[in-house]
């Protein structure tokens, strides 16, 4: 898990130099046609990835976007009606059962498709009328890392294609950036220390940095066995903030940018609560540290919309820490295996 948490950087630059070219032919297609509705099909962590997608695309192109629930094709059979809209699947493997049968019912009505997978050889890959890989090399470890900011990095090109104000140099930059919050490596591995016998935790992210909070508990959970509850900020005062007390452990992603305000207040109130925080940030918002000395600050000023992929780093060397300070083994998780097929 470590060595691919490394090899992200690496990856980043062969999946944006490799997919440049079909990514332009896309947004010369899309400028004609552009989608009423845009859905999005995923498990796991492609499943974090697409909440991702969701915002990005949303704020950054106007067109509504929901998530597939796959189980309305593959056990209630429904009919679907997918006129006028473009269906992404995302997938690490490209063999997920129900991710894939929701590409083939959208095709077989004529609707546009998009996949985005690591395996060029999937089923996704054969099925989706368009297809990206994420140029991540093979992820060996069961827990997802260098595969799901593949997908992000996919997912602003698509962004990119569909008209957002996102500029491909800008995404140029993304590499860099990961390498810089690599260097946070040291640093984790002791603040992971202070963790060990953590049993429950929340995580808690707004807006671009909602999917990263649903990643990092998913990480907890699948290699550290930690119960990690995840949040909006928003969400997390709407009753389940009952359950924090002193010293309860909350993992929190403070980007400067429009999500701060409601951040700040949340850091706040958890310091109020005396609960065990510790937030992820960048050089961007310095004001963060006058309410958290126990900031990880990736040392980069970052444009909020660019910091999904550097901030998911620090908190996947976490959990790879953490694991490692429990005695576990986070390649091989226990009741897990690399693909799951769900209907």
């Amino acid at each position: 898990m470590l060595e691919e948490i490394h090899e992200q950087p690496g990856a980043l630059e062969r999946t944006l130099k490799a997919e440049r070219k079909s990514i332009e032919e896309l947004r010369s297609l899309l400028q004609g046609q552009p989608p009423k509705l845009i859905m999005l099909a995923a498990r796991g962590t492609s499943d974090n990835a697409a909440q991702f997608g969701r915002y990005l695309l949303e704020i950054t192109t106007g067109i509504p976007v929901t998530l597939a629930a796959p189980s309305i094709f593959t056990l209630y059979r429904a009919p679907f009606q997918f006129d006028g809209v473009l269906v992404i699947a995302i997938s690490q493997s490209g063999e997920s059962t129900d991710t894939n049968l929701v590409l083939e019912r959208a095709r077989e009505q004529g609707a546009r498709t998009i996949g985005i997978t690591n395996e060029a050889s999937s089923k996704l890959a054969r099925t989706a009328e368009h297809m990206f890989l994420v140029h991540a090399g093979r992820e060996k470890s069961v827990a997802a890392t260098k595969t799901y900011t593949g997908q992000l990095l996919m997912l602003y090109m698509i962004a990119y294609a569909l008209g957002a104000r996102i500029a491909l140099d800008d995404l140029a930059r993304l590499p860099d950036w990961t390498c810089q919050a690599l260097k946070l490596q040291p640093e984790i591995a002791r603040r992971a220390e202070r963790y060990r016998f953590m049993e429950h935790a929340l995580v808690v992210g707004r807006g671009l940095n909602y999917s990263n909070a649903f990643e990092f508990a998913l990480k907890l959970m699948e290699t550290c066995y930690v119960v990690a509850e995840r949040f909006s900020s928003a969400d997390l005062l709407h009753g389940p903030i009952a359950m924090v007390e002193a010293s309860f452990p909350a993992f929190l992603f403070t980007p400067s940018g429009v999500t701060w305000q409601g951040m700040r207040e949340m850091l706040e109130k958890l310091n109020h609560l005396q609960a065990e925080t510790l937030v992820i940030t960048d050089q961007n918002n310095p004001e963060v540290l006058t309410l958290n000395q126990r900031a990880v600050v990736v040392p980069a000023a970052l444009e909020e919309i660019f910091t999904p992929i550097p901030y998911i780093i620090p908190a996947q060397l976490f959990a790879a820490c953490l694991a490692d300070q429990k005695g576990l083994d986070p390649d091989r998780p226990r009741t897990l295996s690399k693909v799951t097929r769900t209907m």
